[in-house]
């Protein structure tokens, strides 16, 4: 194993334990991350992004596999349970987690999911019928967005 699938290896296995500020310590100042939810987030955002999403989880289980690196990239999947905190219902989100390296750290990485899927399981009818829409993806990126700057907002850290 090569030093770049050792340093998702470390990524993951922190997100296992819990650990956001080692999570944050695999990025590179200049990182960027996107996902469905957040899509474009730099330097120390994602790093607060997954001390927001840690410390703000109930139950959560993270598995990971097929770790594979060269190059200068990498990848893996990875699956999340937990319950939706805005609704309690329980969410499996699978996710496909793509990395460039720089420095021997994360300097991009982005996850890919089924938004819709993820709507269904966390909102319920309303995700079944109209998380596919603009309007309901739309609404959750807001949500999120807001929700995050206002923990940045609480942490001078990232600033």
């Amino acid at each position: 194993m090569n030093d770049e699938a050792r340093l998702i290896e470390r990524f993951y296995t922190a997100f296992q334990q819990r650990d956001w500020a080692t999570m944050a310590a695999c990025y590179h100042p200049e990182a960027r991350f996107s996902d469905p939810v957040f899509p474009d987030l730099r330097g120390k955002q994602p790093g607060a992004m997954w001390r927001m999403l840690l410390e703000g989880a109930s139950d959560l289980q993270v598995t990971f596999t097929d770790v594979q690196a060269s190059g200068g990239r990498g990848s893996a999947r990875w699956d999340a349970v937990y319950p939706f905190s805005q609704t309690g219902r329980r969410v499996h989100n699978r996710i496909s987690a793509e990395f460039v390296f720089r420095d021997g750290l994360i300097v991009e990485h982005r996850d890919r999911f089924d938004l819709w899927a993820w709507t269904r399981m966390a909102l319920g009818l309303p995700g079944v019928l109209l998380g596919w829409s603009p309007i309901v993806r739309n609404k959750v990126r807001k949500m999120a967005g807001q929700r995050l700057q206002r923990f940045i907002e609480k942490h001078p850290e990232y600033a």
